[in-house]
């Protein structure tokens, strides 16, 4: 490992006069990559009348995003410990704009997955930009500046929905790729200019079969997750694709115990404050996606349902963006919690926030305020959330290993999402009504899922309960110094 200098958190060297525009450059990397997740939403419906293909074959067109997003954010994060977080942050940039420029000239289904696939190699831009935060920031920025980066991606779903419909509804829908493309340069453009390589490395040799046993493990299990209803899910392929999963992650985990330099570091994931926050963010990451499931479904189901508002999709992306900002507006409230009761406490109130919208949404459904405000009550548990868990994860583990906490991270709240989709979609396509022989999801089934939405929030309360409180940010900082001091001393001795 190289013996870095202390970043100047810990030595109490002043910010750098570039602090600012860091921070800000960052957080429009987070933004974009963000949208571009959402950018398709518009245009899933007409896929395949566009592809010319079945559209069994293209949900692969948002399957492929998920499943190359959950490789790629444990594995680039690594790579950006070992040999410099800008150096990957920047390769990551790159597949968005190429995979978006592959979408954008593609008018079938191949070229389309493959650069929906591209574009999903990038999911790693948030938890790089956070580490890289770590790196360059004194304590006192850290914890607003955190907040803020991880609140992008909140910000870029909210906002990047309505903007997707505008597109879709008046331009060609190429442009909505060319459109992601051009962001993505532009935040290529200014991470080149004006963020700086952190000197925090790791060194040594990357893990590939750990990264091989990884990427096995999680495209079975979240394969087996995201296409089980298609498939059925006691269907042999689904089946194979638990059992494989169940098999392979079990031996990843067991060989990266033994390997002298392995692709995550189990032992350190396994301290209480790195575990239970990981826990919590599978449980966020199932109640924060209830949300994006039911509003606009809400808002777009025809009125003669009764509970539907017969809106269009801009109008719902509309009702949904407010949220976004609440996020960003909450970003330095968050972190003033934090500096003042720990990340602890402000993860286990912003559950409790996630929880009291859920609950709110099962009483006040039938107007479009009523919608406003519940999006930004949950908008804002996100906020606080979403500022924690980088804190708490920060403050658990050396700066060295930074990029790949942060990314494992990440992936749990990914894994979350996945496992809401599914549950989400069994729920309403059981419970059901019919309405001019069409089967829509019933006003009961939507409350249901609100339901476990406010249960799965209330799940990370309590796995937050369990997380050791930290003295402060900086004592934290300083004892992750230590820490890395330790194992830099142990590996010299052996």
């Amino acid at each position: 490992m190289s013996d870095a200098p202390a970043r100047p958190a810990e030595a109490g060297v002043p910010a750098p006069p570039r602090s600012n525009a860091v921070v800000a450059v960052l957080a429009f990397a987070g933004i974009v990559v963000s949208l571009m997740q959402t950018l398709i939403i518009p245009i899933v419906p007409e896929l395949p009348r566009l592809l010319d293909a079945p559209a069994s074959d293209t949900a692969w067109a948002v399957t492929a995003t998920l499943l190359a997003a959950a490789v790629a954010t444990p594995v680039v994060g690594r790579l950006g410990d070992m040999f410099g977080k800008r150096r990957m942050l920047l390769v990551s940039i790159v597949m968005l704009v190429t995979g978006s420029i592959v979408c954008a000239l593609s008018d079938a289904l191949v070229p389309m997955i493959v650069g929906r696939a591209l574009q999903g190699l990038s999911a790693a831009v948030v938890p790089l930009g956070i580490s890289i935060m770590r790196d360059e920031l004194p304590a006192e920025r850290l914890a607003g500046s955190t907040a803020l980066m991880s609140a992008s991606l909140g910000v870029g779903a909210a906002l990047g929905l309505p903007a997707a419909a505008l597109i879709a509804d008046n331009f060609d829908w190429h442009t909505l790729f060319w459109a992601s493309a051009s962001m993505g340069a532009v935040a290529f453009a200014l991470v080149l200019t004006l963020v700086p390589e952190s000197e925090v490395r790791t060194g040594g040799r990357f893990d590939l079969v750990g990264g091989a046993g990884i990427a096995a493990g999680l495209v079975s299990l979240l394969l087996a997750i995201s296409k089980g209803a298609d498939w059925g899910w006691t269907s042999g392929t689904t089946l194979g694709l638990f059992a494989a999963g169940i098999v392979v992650l079990p031996a990843w985990a067991w060989y990266e115990l033994r390997a002298d330099e392995p692709l995550v570091d189990l032992r350190t994931t396994a301290r209480p404050h790195v575990l239970f926050t990981n826990l919590a963010s599978i449980a966020l990451g199932i109640s924060m996606f209830a949300m994006s499931l039911v509003l606009p479904q809400l808002l777009q189901l025809p009125e003669q349902t009764g509970y539907g508002l017969g809106k269009s999709l801009l109008t719902a992306g509309l009702v949904m963006a407010p949220s976004g900002l609440v996020m960003m507006a909450l970003a330095p409230v968050s972190a003033a919690v934090t500096k003042a009761k720990g990340p602890k406490i402000t993860l286990m109130i912003g559950a409790l926030i996630v929880a009291t919208g859920y609950g709110l949404n099962i009483v006040l459904m039938s107007q479009v305020w009523h919608l406003v405000l519940v999006s930004c009550v949950i908008g804002a548990g996100i906020g606080f959330t979403y500022g924690a868990m980088p804190a708490l994860i920060m403050g658990a583990v050396p700066p060295s290993e930074t990029g790949a906490a942060n990314s494992l991270n990440t992936l749990m709240r990914s894994i979350g999402t996945s496992v809401a989709s599914a549950i989400a979609g069994v729920v309403l396509a059981q419970m059901t009504v019919d309405l001019g022989g069409y089967a829509l999801p019933s006003e009961n089934g939507f409350k249901v899922v609100m339901a476990i939405g406010a249960g799965a929030a209330l799940l990370a309360f309590t796995l937050a309960s369990f997380i050791p409180r930290r003295r402060s940010a900086t004592a934290a900082a300083a004892a992750s110094g230590e820490d890395q001091t330790e194992r830099l001393e142990a590996g010299t001795k052996s």
